[in-house]
């Protein structure tokens, strides 16, 4: 039979043991409590995600006379 040993008494490692042994398991759930989202509030990865979408394209508009070697088949001109 082990003798008993105050648990001030005994050292940090077995003290963590025993508490190791005596704790329960959360079997997968987190105990943090959550709240949503402040809609109202700034989102910086919804601007930086806003900003890196690809259907942000930059438009282009040109003017005069395109040269037929780079389209061909296709005529710009300006109206008369």
């Amino acid at each position: 039979m082990e003798k008993f040993i105050p648990f001030e008494k005994l050292s940090k490692k077995k003290q963590r043991e025993r508490n190791a042994a005596l704790r329960g398991s959360w079997y997968g759930l987190n105990p943090v409590t959550r709240k949503p989202e402040n809609s109202k509030a700034y989102n910086r990865r919804k601007a930086r995600k806003w900003s890196g979408d690809s259907m942000t394209v930059p438009f282009v508009m040109l003017s005069g006379k395109v040269s037929s070697e780079i389209h061909p088949g296709v005529r710009f001109e300006r109206p008369s």
